[in-house]
């Protein structure tokens, strides 16, 4: 990585990938997606509902990318490559939602965060949960310049602490305030179920409310 912005690579062009899409060209991010295999003429769909952004095959993508966002239904995680994210800083930014995915067993009687069990397939990547904890449509309509006293406030937890850095960074130019969430397990705050999530809350009531959590999930 140079001292240029990171190169961002996203999993998922469907609603959120493409809201993210378009922040982070806007904020002068080289950005690439890839969507399903299935998912035809996504080259006209970037075009038109992502501008600036390019479509990259995932082997592409993963070389290419400096931070790689996996915006995925979390029902597809699985197909999401994360064997081949060695090294990556890899945000994630998916949500177990049994409305959606239906009940999964296995996950439900995990005491870990649904960020916890996805950095399980791969320990060599540098996984951060972020950009879960609120809806697609809020991120463009909440985005505010730097230094509004209203601007929103999203967590980021990893334990990594350069990866959290990184993507903290990341979120300013997104157009929120970041707040350091600490290890990956407090990601369960940021979760369905959790006060944190849904909620437009500023950086302290956020620090705080994270903090709260923290004793209430470990």
């Amino acid at each position: 990585m140079t001292d240029e912005r990171p190169v961002i690579g996203i999993f998922g062009a469907g609603k959120v990938g493409t809201a993210l899409a378009r922040l982070l060209v806007t904020a002068g991010y080289d950005v690439a997606l890839t969507g399903s295999p299935r998912q035809t003429a996504l080259d006209l769909l970037v075009s038109v509902v992502a501008p600036g952004a390019r479509v990259a095959e995932p082997r592409q993508l993963i070389d290419e990318a400096d931070v790689i966002i996996v915006a995925v239904p979390f029902g597809k995680a699985e197909t999401v490559p994360w064997e081949s994210f060695d090294g990556k800083v890899v945000v994630d930014a998916t949500n177990y939602w049994p409305p959606i995915d239906g009940t999964i067993a296995a996950i439900d009687d995990d005491p870990r965060s649904t960020s916890e069990i996805h950095a399980a397939s791969n320990p060599r990547a540098r996984v951060v949960k972020s950009l879960n904890h609120l809806g697609y449509h809020e991120m463009e309509d909440d985005s505010m310049p730097a230094g509004s006293p209203l601007r929103r406030a999203l967590a980021v937890v990893g334990d990594d602490p350069d990866a959290r850095a990184l993507v903290a960074r990341l979120i300013d130019d997104l157009g929120f305030d970041a707040v350091d969430g600490g290890p990956l397990a407090n990601g369960r705050a940021l979760e369905p179920g959790h006060p944190a999530f849904g909620r437009e809350l500023s950086a302290a009531e956020l620090a705080a409310l994270m903090a709260a959590e923290r004793v209430l999930v470990a």
